[in-house]
């Protein structure tokens, strides 16, 4: 046997869960989708563009508010994530 004490290596750790932040841009974004969808196809035709023209600018002026919006959200669930932080005490297993 070794006479050397065993001692491991202990060290402070911070523990949080955190989002992911292009599962909640990639939501706004087909939110922005759905509303151009509905305000496109569900008003009134217009004889001078087709709906898939309005189709094409609403999903674009939609999309940007929709992925601002999704960004947001998942800010404020990071920032909640950030105050429920834990600590916990790890140490290193040599085998």
């Amino acid at each position: 046997m070794d006479s050397q004490q065993h001692n491991p290596e202990r060290r402070e750790i911070t523990i949080r869960r955190a989002p992911r932040f292009v599962p909640f841009l990639l939501l706004g974004v087909i939110a922005g989708f759905i509303a151009a969808l509905l305000v496109a196809y569900v008003g009134p035709e217009n004889p001078t563009y087709t709906r898939e023209a309005t189709l094409g600018f609403f999903t674009v002026m939609f999309a940007i508010p929709g992925v601002a919006l999704g960004a947001l959200v998942a800010l404020l669930l990071d920032w909640i994530s950030v105050r429920k932080t834990r600590r916990a005490v790890v140490e290193r297993d040599e085998e």
